[in-house]
């Protein structure tokens, strides 16, 4: 029987060879986070009948399940990985298309992912107070 787990491990393998830039972790987050990105725009129906998202569709699902994942962590949990921004997104979605594991449309290009998201907003923002707290000091009489 031929075990999926058995060859992504190997394409990473093979990618980290060339590029060590992002960790292994990086790729199955990647690839769960797509699973993920599908599975939700198939529910809200704008998914393409393709199954193809554009990169913005992509860097979109991809923040939300990872901060469904991995909540206030997040960013520390990318920045493990190697990854700092949407463009490393890019990168890590073009290395699994160069070894055939992705597909892609004649328009779309790493460049997609450059105009994504602010990290620090993006993975930082939703956990922060939206009130700053008073601090009451007592009245010098």
């Amino acid at each position: 029987m031929n075990d999926p787990n058995r060859d992504f491990n190997e394409v990473i393998h093979t990618i980290r060879k060339d590029d060590s830039r992002y960790a292994r972790g990086a790729y199955y987050f990647l690839r769960q986070a797509l699973d993920f990105s599908i599975k939700e725009m198939s529910k809200q129906g704008t998914l393409e009948q393709t199954n193809h998202l554009s990169g913005q569709q992509l860097l979109e699902g991809i923040r939300l399940y990872a901060l469904e994942q991995y909540g206030p962590m997040t960013r520390s949990v990318l920045e493990y990985w190697g990854i700092t921004s949407c463009r490393d997104f890019g990168n890590i979605v073009f290395n699994l298309v160069a070894c055939r594991v992705l597909g892609k449309t004649d328009q779309d290009s790493p460049e997609d992912f450059n105009t994504g998201y602010d990290f620090k907003i993006a993975f930082e923002a939703p956990y922060l107070p939206s009130i700053k707290p008073t601090i009451k000091r007592p009245r010098l009489r």
